[in-house]
């Protein structure tokens, strides 16, 4: 036996081991229990995103943030009880935190610390595949550093020239961590105008072509219905922020050409410095001529999607634009069943209303509150495509009219 297990070739395991984090939000007095059980559920995705693996998720319910650690003092030593005891690799909170609050968790926790744009930032720049997205997260990724510098620097991937970038005697390394990052933005700024500058001499030969740009919270399947409308082939994943750089290509319907273009998603408390940076890829939506604002309908917080998309379109200065509203994965939504003129008097059962939803009634609600057409579709199974088609067709039409007021509408057909 032992001879056997001698002359056995000993084997190790080179599979990388999951990292693992916990989650930490603080539940507002206004919050239902729906709503953080989602804002949890996103983080999570989030987390998940960047190869974490979520081990627990911590609340604790206050009106505003604990100034020096963002949390109460027990919650905080919770905290550490459970991540010594499981050793986990990161904590990861749902708000941004300040400097001095990062410092202080840090301390005391010693363990990767992400605030949400942090956590979100380091899925762009693992996301982004041009060099325009790469310069752009980079760039957001250094001004949000640059504050911050504390140990969390030794786990952005620092990067030092050699001996050359070492400062006279007695010289902090974090002043000298601080004037290479304010170098490397300032060489990523010049960097960003040079490629926006090029963007824009492409956006400015567009100028003749009807351009519909795709819209929407992350995740709701702009990509999927990119590839259907255009058969292409564009990346579409279960994941959130799948889509950083935006894709555009030509689509002709009834010998009506016009652009399509994917747009990175949007997110609830998206980094301000990621709309900045970014603002080069936004302007494929404030640009043009068409909005798709495409909604998950099957996601049960879809109205405050609606709206926090509608506020960064706001923000953008893109809200004024045609928009239809593409209600994606029907599929997934239980619908209703038809009643009698009986049934129909009687009182609707709550729970029943709350896991079905009666499309036209949502239909004619966007349609008296924004003035907006409404399509409902399943882009993954193909469901009501060519009235969404058909929409889209007619208000490219109507578009390409202003721009060509002569052309013949019988050539269309």
């Amino acid at each position: 036996m032992l001879k056997h297990l001698k002359n056995k070739p000993i084997t190790y395991s080179t599979a990388p081991r999951q990292e693992t984090a916990v989650l930490v939000a603080l539940i507002g007095q206004k919050q239902s229990d729906r709503q953080v059980r989602e804002y949890l559920d996103e983080l999570d995705f989030l987390s998940e995103t960047l190869d974490y693996e979520t081990k627990y998720k911590f609340t604790q319910r206050l009106e505003r943030a604990e100034v020096k650690t963002f949390v109460g003092k027990g919650k905080l030593e919770e905290i550490e009880a459970y991540v010594k005891h499981h050793s986990i690799d990161a904590v990861i909170f749902d708000d941004d935190l300040t400097p001095s609050q990062l410092r202080n968790l840090e301390n005391f926790l010693k363990v990767k610390i992400y605030d949400r744009s942090l956590l979100i930032l380091d899925i762009f720049l693992k996301r982004a595949q041009t060099a325009q997205a790469k310069t752009q997260v980079e760039l957001a990724r250094y001004q949000y550093i640059l504050p911050r510098l504390t140990r969390m620097w030794t786990h952005l991937e620092r990067q030092r020239g050699g001996t050359g970038t070492r400062g006279g005697a007695g010289e902090k390394e974090i002043e000298t961590d601080k004037r290479t990052i304010r170098h490397q933005i300032d060489l990523l700024k010049d960097k960003l105008k040079k490629i926006e500058k090029q963007g824009a001499t492409q956006r400015k030969n567009r100028e003749n072509i009807v351009r519909v740009a795709l819209v929407g919270y992350t995740n709701v399947g702009k990509s999927t219905l990119m590839r259907m409308l255009t058969k292409a082939d564009v990346l579409a994943e279960n994941k959130l922020f799948a889509t950083v750089d935006s894709t555009v290509r030509k689509v002709v319907y009834n010998n009506i050409p016009f652009l399509l273009s994917d747009t990175v998603g949007f997110i609830r408390k998206l980094p301000h410095h990621l709309i900045e940076s970014f603002k080069s890829t936004l302007d494929e939506i404030t640009e043009a001529d068409i909005l798709l604002h495409v909604v998950d309908i099957s996601h049960p917080g879809f109205e405050e999607q609606i709206e926090i998309v509608n506020q960064t379109l706001l923000d953008i200065k893109a809200a004024d634009k045609p928009t239809l509203l593409v209600f994606n994965k029907i599929d997934l939504v239980p619908q209703p069943a038809p009643k009698t003129a009986e049934e129909e008097m009687e009182i609707i059962d709550e729970e029943e209303a709350e896991h079905t939803l009666d499309f036209e009634a949502l239909r004619a609600h966007y349609s008296k509150k924004a003035n907006q057409t409404a399509v409902f579709i399943s882009a993954e199974n193909r469901d009501n495509v060519e009235e969404l088609r058909e929409v889209i067709f007619q208000m490219v039409k109507k578009r390409h009219m202003q721009i060509y007021p002569n052309y013949l509408e019988d050539q269309v057909f």
